[in-house]
């Protein structure tokens, strides 16, 4: 899939940059073969350096908004951030292992501010106390295997839809699909779409290199009113929590500390998983 990306890429470059006499300036012919000759390596270093940093922590603060299905109508705003750091296997077969903590509240539809509560009910934050992703790369894809959650329902979901790399211009997408549909401990059945679109600029371009959309369909939360809603998120990367939202900072320090920072290892993670200093998951 990729090197068929990366194919129409170079095809497509070159055919837009025909001149009447048939022949491709020489920048763009340039361009065109410098993304032919990109391995899978060089773009699963791409996708893992922007997603999750060189080591230090990165940050991803989002904003966004739910909407009711299908009638449109916005319920809430929606705020959060995803802490992360990468640990990088010692030598060239180990695994790249991502370590991240997120949480996300909600907001007034119209002023913005943090919700409480909603129709009379506590709003409850999504707070993923830790996951564990690890990645690998096949046939061109890149795979993200997620362990997740407190003994004795830790998960360990193996990815099947790999994240799609392509280049627009001189830019990186990496779409991400997920076609989510397992049982839950209470006998229910999970079943949503989500989808994020991972986009990495050249340094220097614009003021956030590192951008990502977020779109989910699924259910509501019961606390929400149930039924079907529309998430949709826009998100960036901050190297520092000094860069976060004044509001949304200042909800996390009062609220979720523990987030502004990742795990530090996995022995912090085996330890969370043993319910030890862990807020659980909620939804």
């Amino acid at each position: 899939m990729l090197r068929f990306a990366l194919t129409g890429v170079t095809v497509l470059l070159a055919a837009c940059a025909s001149t009447a006499g048939g022949a491709a300036p020489v920048a763009e012919t340039a361009v065109a073969e410098t993304a032919a000759q990109l391995t899978d390596a060089d773009v699963f270093r791409t996708w893992i350096e922007a997603r999750a940093g060189n080591g230090q922590p990165v940050h991803w603060v989002s904003e966004g908004a739910v909407y009711a299905y299908p009638s449109g109508e916005k319920i809430m705003g929606m705020v959060g951030f995803d802490s992360s750091r990468v640990i990088w296997p010692e030598g060239e077969d180990g695994e790249v292992i991502h370590l991240t903590r997120k949480t996300f509240t909600y907001t007034d539809p119209v002023t913005g501010e943090i919700l409480t509560e909603l129709n009379g009910q506590p709003v409850v934050p999504i707070a993923y106390p830790y996951q564990v992703i690890r990645y690998r790369m096949k046939d061109g894809l890149i795979y993200a295997d997620v362990e997740q959650g407190v003994e004795p329902r830790v998960q360990k979901i193996e990815s099947k839809d790999g994240i799609i790399a392509r280049k627009v211009g001189d830019s990186w997408a990496f779409t991400a699909p997920l076609f989510l549909n397992f049982p839950l401990p209470n006998g229910g059945q999970y079943e949503a779409w989500e989808n994020y679109d991972f986009f990495v600029h050249p340094e220097g371009s614009v003021n956030q290199p590192y951008q990502m959309t977020w779109q989910r369909l699924g259910d509501l939360p019961a606390w929400a009113g149930g039924g079907t809603g529309i998430y949709h998120l826009l998100s960036h990367r901050v190297d520092t929590v000094d860069a976060f939202p004044p509001a949304l900072l200042a909800w996390a320090e009062a609220e979720k500390a523990m987030w502004l920072a990742p795990p530090a290892s996995l022995e912090e993670v085996r330890t969370l998983q043993q319910g030890e200093g862990s807020a659980g998951f909620s939804q």
